[in-house]
């Protein structure tokens, strides 16, 4: 896979900024899939949180597509955005970024994923998510 440059999105602000670490790799020293995956659900449920101001569960994963492997030492950056509000439920868009070579910096998306939330109360039952 070669690196397809890019940028960060514009005027936006990551929900979440993270730096691997060597115990986060795979024996062919990529970043663990799953890693990046609990990454992802923990940025969209930061963004369907706030939305609805209440706890909420991962119910789906309607995608998630690995475009380049992220490296120890990249800054992966991970943007969020809501997409969809129903009755209980939320979904969310997270795009994934990567910062490479400080000495060259290069910025690669890495990861796209969509997921569904549901906004619970405190006793774990679904919760009507208010109007905005």
């Amino acid at each position: 896979m070669c690196d397809q440059p890019t940028q960060l999105p514009p005027g936006k602000m990551p929900v979440l900024r993270v730096m691997p670490m060597p115990a986060d790799l795979n024996p062919a020293g990529d970043v663990f899939g799953g890693w990046v995956m609990s990454q992802v659900d923990v940025a969209g449920a930061v963004a369907a949180i706030k939305r609805t101001r209440s706890r909420v569960a991962t119910v789906a994963v309607n995608s998630f597509v690995f475009k380049q492997p992220i490296s120890v030492g990249d800054i992966v950056s991970f943007y969020a955005e809501v997409t969809r509000v129903g009755t209980s439920s939320i979904t969310v868009d997270v795009e994934v970024f990567a910062e490479r070579h400080p000495e060259h910096p290069i910025v690669v998306r890495v990861t796209e994923a969509v997921l569904t939330y549901v906004a619970l109360d405190a006793n774990n039952n679904k919760l009507r998510i208010p109007p905005e």
